[in-house]
């Protein structure tokens, strides 16, 4: 079970020595556990890390249960750091060495898949989850009053007598709006307790839009989608519904995001694009969200003593004028240094527009 906390330790975490990083896909619909094993021994039969190599085929063999879709494992030997991550949801097979964890692969994941809240709302009550990686990570349920509604048409028209006043659904109504404020207030307090990113509503169209309607205006702008499911749904159910509404969302979103990159940078408005301009706000900490095409990498060079990040060779770091060294990744390097200053990174699935301004930009901060 991967958390921010395990993300931040590999961010922070650096050597002198090489660190290995291994992705390996391991759904089940796609293989058993020996073949996996065959993949992973061609994947590493290239690295020149011996004791790294040693210890990550040791895991594979004795220690990991195979129930997972995917895994992640990072490996330096020389400073006795291994760590490793069973993942629920499939992974792009990697290897990578260099001089920190690579871990775009999970900020992707972070990404994507990461901070789900899912309310099953109706007049009664609510049941809410939290979905994070693919995994059910939280569940809980609230429930109100039982409305019952008189039947319009049907009731007497004299006050007293069977049915009271004809048509008269007040109470109903009140319990109604008494019940989803309380489901919201409820909703709210799920949703702070395990950070939720992103929310969607299950229900009809009219309670959908009865609970978003009293949602804090902070957290209705949260909501990515609604769909209609039962309040009976099984977990598993919601979580492929909600994968489905979030991928959708998240696809207009990130369309949206590209044209106001693009723009902005035209504009010179708080943006850039291509790899020169996007290196030089990632040294100067100005990148408030990095923008990448999905696959992308570069071989670049990198500053050992202060860490400034140069597409092209120069005669020294233009930071402290130290020596520059080759890097393998670039691109990766660049990751790891938004997320450690706080920033986010954002991996584009196929969107030209990107890929003609050079596959990758920034929205900077100031």
């Amino acid at each position: 079970m991967l958390s921010e906390a395990n993300l931040r330790e590999l961010l922070d975490f650096s050597a002198n020595d090489p660190v290995l990083s291994v992705y390996l896909n391991t759904e089940p619909s796609e293989g058993n556990a020996d073949a996996y094993r065959l993949r992973l021994r061609s994947m590493l039969k290239d690295v020149n890390l011996p004791q790294d190599v040693t210890a990550i085929e040791r895991y594979f063999q004795h220690e990991y249960n195979w129930a997972g879709k995917g895994v992640a494992v990072f490996s330096c030997a020389p400073q006795g750091f291994f760590r490793a991550y069973s993942l629920a949801l499939p992974v792009q097979n990697l290897v990578h060495v260099g001089q920190r964890p690579s871990v775009r692969p999970l900020a992707d994941l972070f990404d994507n898949f990461g901070g789900y809240g899912v309310a099953l709302i109706d007049k009664q009550g609510a049941r809410m989850f939290f979905f994070h990686l693919g995994e059910l990570r939280e569940q809980d349920g609230v429930m109100g009053e039982e409305v019952r509604h008189v039947k319009h048409g049907g009731a007497s028209t004299v006050t007293g007598q069977r049915g009271g006043m004809a048509g008269k659904t007040g109470h109903a109504d009140e319990l109604v709006d008494r019940n989803i404020k309380e489901t919201v207030d409820f909703a709210v307090r799920f949703f702070e307790e395990n950070h939720v990113r992103r929310i969607l509503i299950g229900a009809t169209d009219e309670n959908a839009a009865l609970f978003r309607s009293h949602l804090p205006k902070a957290w209705q702008s949260l909501v990515v989608g609604a769909f209609a499911m039962p309040m009976t749904a099984s977990h598993t159910e919601v979580l492929a519904k909600a994968l489905q509404i979030g991928r959708e969302a998240e696809s207009q979103r990130e369309v949206q995001m590209i044209n106001d990159l693009v723009t902005l940078a035209a504009k010179q408005g708080g943006a850039v694009v291509g790899l020169p301009e996007t290196l030089d706000a990632v040294n100067n900490a100005r990148v408030q969200r990095l923008v990448l095409a999905e696959g992308y990498s570069q071989s670049g060079y990198h500053c050992p003593g202060c860490g400034t990040l140069v597409a092209k060779a120069a005669p020294a770091c233009p930071n402290c004028g130290a020596a520059l060294a080759p890097a393998l990744d670039v691109i990766d390097l660049a990751v790891s240094a938004v997320l450690r200053t706080g920033g986010d990174v954002e991996v584009i699935h196929k969107n030209p527009e990107l890929e003609q301004k050079g596959k990758i930009g920034a929205l900077l901060r100031y």
